[in-house]
């Protein structure tokens, strides 16, 4: 495994592995690698010939009071974890190798990007969206994989590879869990013992709505006033910025289920404590 710090080297190794006829997975972080994210790396070692994982907490994606300067950073961590998986190359430039000081250019998927997270986190989508086509132009990648526990990020993304003709495939992975049910997440670190004991209500407010859903009789303004009123019941839940229930194909809310609605999914970010946690379920009808 190498570690690469340049754009212009990585730009020379992706060429060189595109020329000998190779294709290339990428699997995009922050950093802070837990199993979700090993998940990727072996899904792109299945699909691919060579994998690249990139290293990077994106400044741009960051809120003026979001947590960019006490994100969880263990580069050497994540490098063992790394080889141990058998990726080939990390890219980890540094904030001035992929923003010069007089950038000016960001990228919008306009509509998608004011709802759900982006409501709370108007330029999140912005710097998501911005970093991952620079990542693109860099390594050329032919596969690059995410977490369908970002759900919004992944829709905003394939909106964008769409919308600007970016030769990629986007696959999206399932969420992996605790073994009591809460979505991994780097920033699950920052939660203290009784946080994390009860930040499972978030998942578990998820499954009771899929099962009110499918069940029951009640419409769904109801069942989702139910699910706010379980979550605000909790102590440790100290901030509801939305429980959503959505249309995954084009994350349209849904105020009633009709004739040929086959799918819904059910989204929603908290706080327990101080931490923002997002989970979701796509719900067969």
């Amino acid at each position: 495994m190498k570690v690469i710090k340049t754009k212009p080297e990585m730009q020379a190794v992706s060429e060189k592995i595109k020329k000998d006829g190779k294709s290339i997975g990428l699997v995009p972080t922050m950093g802070y690698l837990h199993d979700g994210h090993v998940s990727l790396i072996k899904r792109s070692k299945k699909d691919c010939d060579y994998t690249v994982l990139t290293v990077f907490v994106n400044p741009t994606q960051f809120g003026p009071d979001e947590d960019f300067n006490k994100y969880p950073r263990d580069f050497n961590r994540d490098s063992k974890i790394a080889e141990n998986e058998g990726v080939d190359y990390i890219f980890n430039p540094d904030t001035g190798e992929m923003y010069s000081e007089n950038h000016s250019t960001y990228v919008n998927v306009e509509k998608l990007d004011k709802i759900m997270c982006g409501k709370f986190r108007p330029v999140h989508f912005k710097g998501v969206c911005t970093i991952v086509l620079k990542l693109f132009n860099i390594i050329n990648p032919d596969a690059v994989f995410f977490g369908k526990k970002d759900y919004q990020q992944l829709a905003i993304i394939k909106k964008m590879v769409e919308d600007l003709d970016v030769c990629v495939e986007i696959a999206g992975c399932e969420t992996v869990r605790e073994p009591d049910g809460l979505a991994l997440s780097s920033r699950n670190k920052y939660l203290t013992k009784e946080e994390r004991e009860n930040a499972i209500i978030l998942y578990k407010t998820i499954l009771f709505a899929e099962n009110e859903i499918k069940n029951s009789r009640k419409n769904l303004p109801e069942i989702k006033k139910e699910c706010i009123e379980k979550l605000s019941s909790n102590k440790f839940v100290k901030k509801i910025d939305y429980f959503d229930l959505r249309d995954p194909e084009n994350l349209k809310e849904i105020k009633k289920i009709k004739s040929g609605t086959n799918s819904m999914l059910i989204a929603s970010a908290v706080y327990i404590g101080e931490t923002r946690l997002i989970d979701n379920k796509v719900v067969l009808l």
